[in-house]
């Protein structure tokens, strides 16, 4: 497994990852009606609002996570199904935890309220913690207070 930040060149392979994880995926249609394209998505990138890290096997983006630099919000993490279990997630969100920590002392996301779904222990497992609160799609708002001084 190979990781590494997110260049503009593998965004297209990102929209399509997307469309095929287990949980929560989305296509690029569905993603275009919330106004996120390839193309906002390379611009993002390449102005320094959104970062990003990879992992790839053979060659092969097999999972990825973007954040919003300005926020601090942990905007997606998704893995291939056939790459869940193997330390990718876990991986690709403390690299992008490290990376929004070096302008943030508190990370932040939204997930899935419900204690069935894979997100709901993942991201407590990793140290986020429920802010009591929900966005405007139901999601829960998780934080992650991170202790060293910036």
């Amino acid at each position: 497994m190979i990781f590494r930040p997110t260049l503009e060149q593998d965004i297209e392979a990102l929209f399509i990852l997307r469309a095929v994880t287990r949980e929560n995926p989305m296509s690029i249609e569905q993603l275009a009606a919330l106004g996120i394209t390839p193309e906002s998505s390379k611009a993002a990138l390449a102005a320094g609002e959104i970062a990003g890290w990879v992992c790839s096997v053979q060659d092969q983006i097999v999972g990825f996570c973007s954040g919003d630099c300005a926020s601090g919000e942990v905007l997606v993490l998704a893995v291939l199904p056939e790459y869940e279990g193997q330390g990718v997630g876990k991986g690709l969100l403390q690299r992008m935890v490290e990376q929004l920590g070096q302008q943030h002392s508190r990370i932040w996301l939204a997930a899935n309220p419900d204690p069935q779904g894979r997100a709901y222990g993942f991201y407590r497992r990793q140290g986020f913690v429920a802010a009591r609160h929900f966005d405007a799609a139901g999601d829960e708002i998780l934080e992650l207070a991170l202790t060293s001084q910036r």
